[in-house]
């Protein structure tokens, strides 16, 4: 592994971008970015035609970009993604020598019956296979469209929980540093399982975002929120 970066690094988490990325153009702080994240859901139900559009608005900062799908997305998405080498799903990403990021997109089974559901035995596997790789850094960070379970990350109306078990039970054991999540847009949230922070943002439209930094080596996450949204 190459010699660690303590150089300060901040990156822009954003999630639930639905077609509409506007908003991501008025963060304050893009201008000090080093990169992008996305933790799912680029659109409605889209395919690449719709993914593209919204990869080329926020790619239009000549920033690096890391996105994967969410549940609204369709499975060609997911495949367009990895051909253009942006893909965070089931993939692991450097985003210093001391910090993976990798991630797992889509969501377990909803109500509605949105493109992209697969059972919590699949994010089980998924998880298992990118940490082999990931926990070799010091630091990481899993970008998770489907939150864990029973955090204030998850919860829709009426107090119910809708998280992935699969994911909870992979942070109780694994402890990455971060996890960012999304699909629960009422549940923007900060939230710690273990030495775990947890973040969900909201989605981008309400003008929710997540800024990653890196200090000295050290990894922190705030919550931000667009002031006319």
């Amino acid at each position: 592994m190459p010699s660690a970066d303590t150089r300060d690094h901040l990156w822009i988490a954003v999630g639930d971008i639905h077609d509409e990325p506007a908003a991501f153009h008025d963060i304050p702080e893009l201008p000090q970015a080093d990169g992008i994240i996305v933790t799912g859901d680029l659109t409605i139900t889209g395919s690449v035609k719709q993914a593209e559009q919204v990869m080329d608005a926020l790619r239009s900062h000549n920033l690096p970009v890391w996105a994967q799908i969410g549940n609204m997305d369709r499975p060609e998405v997911d495949t367009w993604l990895s051909e253009k080498g942006w893909n965070l799903h089931t993939m692991i990403r450097e985003l210093t020598p001391e910090i993976a990021l990798f991630g797992v997109g889509a969501s377990t089974f909803t109500p509605f019956a949105t493109p992209s559901e697969f059972p919590e035995s699949a994010f089980a596997a998924w998880l298992e296979q990118s940490w082999r790789q990931a926990r070799r850094y010091p630091h990481a960070i899993l970008v998770s469209h489907n939150p864990p379970k029973d955090t204030a990350c998850d919860v829709i109306p009426g107090g119910v929980h809708v998280g992935s078990t699969a994911v909870r039970e992979f942070i109780e054991e694994a402890q990455p540093d971060i996890c960012l999540c999304g699909h629960i847009h009422e549940s923007r949230a900060v939230d710690r399982i273990g030495r775990t922070v947890v973040v969900n943002p909201g989605a981008l439209a309400g003008g929710g975002y997540v800024l990653v930094r890196s200090n000295a080596g050290q990894l922190s996450v705030e919550l931000g929120q667009l002031a006319d949204r």
